[in-house]
């Protein structure tokens, strides 16, 4: 296998595979549908928020009630990936992609359901333990699809859905629910996975088992040099994931800056309309400028670190150089403070969010870099867990700091002091990655 795999690598920059065989591109077929898949994920996850203003006068909910429900979603998400990538590793990435999305494409309908905030939270719960296998799955079939060259760009094309999902659902799920009711625009989001799922049925299988992969794409995908610490098709699935230092370094990068991710995703729009008297008809514009930049970080971001090793760099120092990049570029919203008005505020709240889906794309290539394929579901569901916790905690602290200084009427130097924590974040993450992971530059594929 070694062997083949040599020679189809050689083949493969020798351009010698026939023409037919050079224009196979399967991966990124898998790419798109993973995309879509998360672009979903987040549509469905949106939609609570959105109709909010309606649930809210309906069922008479406090904000501590949505709180509630808010947070039960965090909790299960997060409690259940480990789970999720454990069965995903199990019964692998097809059977495994369709359970998760079949889980919350009926727990997303089930809202419609909801009769009450008890009905709510059963199926926020639902929810979240169906999504929890969206990103344990997707990293899974990017280690199975695509050679550690690739692996970043592919991520961040696919992870881009998120921020799709996030500039299409404002657009849609409240046209739905003043056209045909709150409870149609919980249909109508959540039977998209359903669909989702017959195209994944007919065009899903692992490369070697594809019978639209050409023999010299095969070759490429399975090109990566062989390791001593590969595992065979054979090996057990009790691989000693924490005696690999790996682990450590991707969940604390996970902790220490999915939070601020969170951060940017629930609070800017009431930032931006609180500290510049924005509303709703105003909101759009700076919003949708700032996911756009998000989009575009996701992907370029995948692209810079793939395009060093394309030119020969060790994928883990590609990733080093890159994801050091992408802190820096996050550390000026530590400059906020010093800013008069709201254009300049909001690009460089667009390079930071960039900046992060940038580090995103990176900082799961590298789990994909440091671990077996047959145990990265599980990897992904440890640090997605990590990031769950710090995103369940994060939000305390931000309550606290603003309604500490809203009381002192200084609201303004609450968000300043929640900037300073996300500036530093992410330099304090790419420590510990370099500690745990970027100094000693090993690769397995």
């Amino acid at each position: 296998m070694i062997e083949s795999t040599k020679l189809g690598q050689a083949g493969y920059r020798a351009g010698s595979a026939p023409l037919s065989d050079r224009r196979s591109q399967y991966r990124w077929v898998i790419v798109a549908l993973l995309f879509f898949a998360t672009t979903i994920n987040y549509l469905d996850r949106q939609v609570i928020s959105l109709l909010k203003p309606i649930l809210e006068k309906e069922f008479s909910w406090t904000e501590s009630d949505y709180g509630n429900i808010v947070m039960v979603f965090t909790v299960f998400y997060g409690g259940t990936t480990l789970l999720a990538g454990y069965l995903i590793d199990k019964v692998g990435t097809k059977l495994g992609y369709i359970g998760a999305i079949l889980v919350w494409s009926l727990a997303a309908m089930g809202h419609a359901l909801a009769g009450g905030t008890a009905g709510f939270l059963v199926a926020r719960a639902l929810l979240g333990i169906g999504e929890a296998g969206n990103f344990p799955a997707s990293i899974k079939v990017v280690a199975e699809w695509f050679p550690q060259r690739e692996r970043a760009l592919a991520v961040g094309v696919f992870n881009s859905g998120a921020n799709i999902g996030a500039v299409v659902a404002p657009a849609v799920v409240p046209w739905i629910a003043l056209v045909a009711g709150w409870q149609m625009a919980f249909i109508a989001t959540g039977a998209l996975g359903f669909i989702w799922i017959v195209f994944w049925w007919f065009f899903y299988e692992v490369p070697n088992r594809h019978r639209r992969v050409s023999p010299s794409e095969l070759a490429y995908i399975t090109s990566d040099a062989a390791s001593t610490d590969v595992l065979t098709e054979e090996t057990p699935i009790s691989y000693p994931i924490f005696k690999n230092r790996a682990i450590w370094g991707f969940m604390a990068g996970k902790l220490l800056t999915d939070p601020i991710w969170w951060f940017f995703l629930f609070w800017l729009p009431s930032y931006l309309a609180s500290i510049y008297n924005l509303d709703l008809k105003t909101l759009g514009a700076p919003l949708i400028m700032i996911y756009l930049a998000a989009t575009i970080g996701s992907v370029g971001g995948g692209w810079l670190s793939s395009t060093l090793i394309e030119r020969g760099w060790n994928p883990t120092r590609a990733r080093q150089y890159a994801m050091g990049l992408f802190a820096i570029c996050v550390t000026p919203v530590m400059l906020i403070s010093q800013m008069n008005s709201m254009w300049p505020v909001v690009a460089i709240l667009s390079l930071a969010v960039a900046a992060h889906q940038a580090w995103s794309a990176n900082i799961f290539t590298v789990a994909a870099d440091q671990f077996p394929k047959q145990v990265i579901s599980r990897v992904v569901g440890f640090g997605t867990m990590a990031g769950t916790l710090g995103g369940s905690l994060f939000p305390l602290l931000v309550g606290r700091i603003l309604d500490y200084y809203k009381a002192l009427d200084n609201l303004s130097q609450g968000y300043y002091i929640i900037f300073y924590i996300a500036g530093l974040a992410y330099l304090i993450a790419w420590g510990a990655l370099y500690v745990f992971v970027f100094r000693h530059r090993q690769v397995v594929s």
